[in-house]
């Protein structure tokens, strides 16, 4: 079973649906349903790994509170190593509040909290050198990590022979590819959002933005791009970059929370399975679509076997840009 850390972002999520608007005043509405989870590009990738059966440590920071002590027991539920998550006096645990309207989209209101608080000291280099992958999950709201410091990082595992994957949460920021940059010549596979991508560097054309990353040293750019499916792109031997594009399974839209870090999880899984980068993609993209059917990153995936008869099963839709 392969070993991977998931370093970053640890959110609590607070979310509730279907919402069309907030009551005026101190007036009600009713919903349908109201969960919490565990997420983030850390944390949530964490619990799809778990599921699909990868040996995975979290790594990051949360507080010394009740949402903290949710974390803890929730991601031992699914057999996740919690010991290198660091808890943190005097801040909250992150958290994001998601009125998820009924078209599945999810406006957000979060703090910070201890994400902002994680530091090179809490990092457990040890286990890190141990891993066959690390997934850093997460940029920009991980401050006194971000850039620099996540270069060390990635430049360590790296030279410890570990397979580097790197998700974002990009904002906009004017020091945004500041953060960025210096991570790039260490990743082995970026794995943001395209309209992250697109915000970081400033471009608008697919092709563009993938040699601008390759450019920058990334070994390889997969890139989420919601209903137009997904990009997998990397240099040939011969300097040209050859593109894999993959398309979205046909699944029922409730909740688009955590299709990102889903992809992430089946993508990593197929990766320690020895997969081809289409095969991997496609898992990936079985796991977001999974996710999208059910309230909350941790909805749809069950386990590998059934993630799996999904992928080989599920009606491909067209691809479009």
């Amino acid at each position: 079973m392969a070993k991977v850390v998931s370093l970053g972002i640890h959110i609590i999520d607070i979310l509730g649906r279907p919402v069309t608007g907030i009551p005026a005043g101190q007036n009600l509405a009713l919903l349908e349903e109201i969960r919490i989870t565990v997420a983030g590009t850390a944390a949530g990738t964490s619990v799809d790994m778990a599921k699909l059966g990868l040996d995975v440590v979290a790594m990051g920071a949360i507080g010394e509170d009740e949402l903290g002590n949710f974390m803890i027991t929730t991601m031992n539920r699914y057999g996740i190593d919690t010991s290198c998550l660091v808890r943190k006096h005097g801040v909250q645990t992150s958290s994001t509040m998601l009125p998820i309207r009924p078209n599945g989209e999810r406006p957000a209101l979060h703090v910070v909290g201890a994400n902002g608080e994680l530091t090179l000291d809490d990092i457990n280099w040890d286990v890190i050198a141990s891993a066959q992958f690390l997934h850093m999950g997460g940029s920009s709201l991980l401050p006194k990590i971000d850039g620099e410091p996540t270069a060390k990082i990635l430049k360590f595992a790296k030279e410890h022979n570990v397979v580097t994957t790197f998700d974002q949460v990009a904002i906009a920021r004017p020091d945004l590819l500041d953060i960025i940059v210096p991570c790039m010549p260490y990743t082995d596979y970026f794995m943001p959002g395209f309209e992250e991508a697109q915000m970081m560097c400033g471009l608008k054309d697919r092709k563009d933005v993938i040699k601008f990353f390759l450019d920058k040293g990334a070994k390889h750019t997969v890139f989420k791009m919601g209903g137009a499916g997904s990009s997998i792109a990397w240099y040939d031997k011969n300097g040209h970059i050859e593109e894999i594009r993959l398309p979205i399974l046909k699944a029922n839209v409730v909740d688009s929370t955590g299709c990102g870090d889903s992809y992430c999880a089946g993508f990593i899984k197929g990766l320690s399975l020895g997969w081809d980068l289409e095969k991997c993609g496609m898992l990936g993209s079985a796991c977001g679509a999974l996710v999208i059917t059910g309230l909350g990153s941790d909805a749809g995936i069950k386990d590998f076997d059934s993630t799996v008869k999904f992928m080989n099963t599920a009606e491909k839709l067209p691809l479009h840009d």
